[in-house]
């Protein structure tokens, strides 16, 4: 039986992060990861570029029962720590829209990153690693595949349900468990929400059509204003992906088509600068012409297609309502199946902010999205999986 200080079950953001660290304080780590090789998300993550951190990166941007719990470990290690170390191996890097930091070359430079770094800190990595059980006496007793490997500390970096075909599992909810912690209940975050009926028929004839918007709970909580996307199977792009991380099944939304406009205002002015102009043809320079028809056949009154001079007022401010505040009820969400992270999860009340460690079971400690900490779309749950994986680093 091999002896380790460390064992981090997890090869991903999370798990390589504190392995780096723990590794960099003279700890003797192993990591195990069950798929074929390790940092799968983080090569497929930003299409293929990693969106590694966010300039905004902020604890408003992340979602979680015990909403604080997050603060401590984001203050200690921020997301300018991450971006000095990436300019330290010379990885160049762009910002995009709203402070999303993503590598020029390939999500390859920040997996190599890692791996170098954890390299340098003496860490050893298994890939294939699966079927594994663990045990705890006075040390934690992990086996697999009949081999068996003892540590003082035990790491549960295992992820969430996002993405099966990348390996991911409930393997850490259960041992979690297993160990007498609370578990949330889980459900698919950032993920494209599904229609029926005649807006599945409408979502279908408009598929791969975009278009700036608002979306937000009907109560009027949350609104994000960003990029929309028509699918064969509903609405998606970021807008409905942030949103979709607070929507409940059964509740409504609300689609605000013309975000930077009062519509009413836009329309009654329309009518009195352009009288002899159909309101299709107002609409069709500030909306994709496409939407707009489907629009007129779905909830305009039936003598709209006239000019704006034989319109009335409050036929307009109808048209302006609707424009402004389209509700529309979701059938679903795709589920974990194309699903960028897992709400839910490990009770953050069962750890501790500062070091990540189970307040049940000294030695225990759990970081990164199978933990109840879930950011915005952004790089704000790379950054969680590098502030948590430091937090847990520095103590195990």
């Amino acid at each position: 039986m091999k002896n380790y200080d460390v064992i981090i079950l997890g090869g991903g953001a999370a798990g390589l992060m504190c392995a780096m660290v723990a590794g960099r304080r003279g700890r003797r780590v192993l990591v195990l990861e069950r798929a074929n090789k390790v940092g799968k998300k983080i090569l497929m993550s930003g299409g293929g570029r990693c969106n590694f951190t966010n300039l905004g990166c902020e604890s408003a941007r992340f979602i979680s029962a015990n909403p604080d719990f997050c603060i401590s470990a984001l203050r200690r290690y921020t997301q300018w720590d991450f971006i000095a170390l990436v300019e330290q191996h010379g990885i160049a890097y762009h910002e995009k829209a709203h402070g999303a930091l993503f590598c020029d070359d390939s999500s390859k430079d920040i997996l190599g990153m890692l791996l170098a770094e954890c390299a340098q800190a003496g860490v050893e990595i298994q890939t294939d690693r699966d079927n594994i059980a663990v045990q705890r006496n006075q040390h934690f007793a992990v086996t697999c595949k009949d081999a068996t490997c003892r540590s003082e500390s035990l790491v549960i970096a295992t992820g969430g349900l996002s993405i099966p075909k990348m390996g991911a599992s409930d393997f850490g909810y259960r041992l979690a468990r297993q160990f007498g912690l609370e578990v949330l209940p889980t459900r698919a975050g950032l993920v494209p929400l599904t229609v029926s009926g005649a807006l599945h028929a409408l979502s279908t004839r408009l598929s791969g059509l975009s278009l700036r918007a608002g979306v937000s709970t009907t109560s009027g909580a949350v609104t994000f204003t960003d990029g929309i996307l028509f699918t064969h199977r509903g609405l998606s792009g970021p807008a409905i992906l942030q949103l979709s991380s607070y929507w409940l099944p059964g509740e409504q939304i609300r689609v605000n088509l013309l975000p930077d406009n009062d519509a009413e205002e836009l329309l009654l002015q329309a009518k009195a600068a352009q009288p002899k102009a159909l309101l299709r043809t107002v609409l069709s320079a500030l909306l994709p012409r496409a939407l707009v028809l489907e629009l007129q056949a779905l909830w305009w009154p039936a003598d709209v297609d006239k000019v704006l001079a034989e319109i009335s007022d409050q036929v307009l401010r109808s048209v302006a309502a609707n424009l402004s505040g389209w509700t529309i009820k979701p059938a679903a969400t795709e589920g974990y199946r194309t699903a960028e992270v897992t709400l839910g999860g490990i009770d953050t009340h069962e750890l501790s902010s500062r070091t990540m460690e189970s307040r049940r079971q000294p030695g225990l400690y759990c970081i990164g999205e199978v933990v109840d900490v879930t950011g915005h779309l952004g790089g704000f749950n790379f950054q969680w999986a590098w502030s948590s994986g430091q937090a847990a680093g520095e103590f195990v």
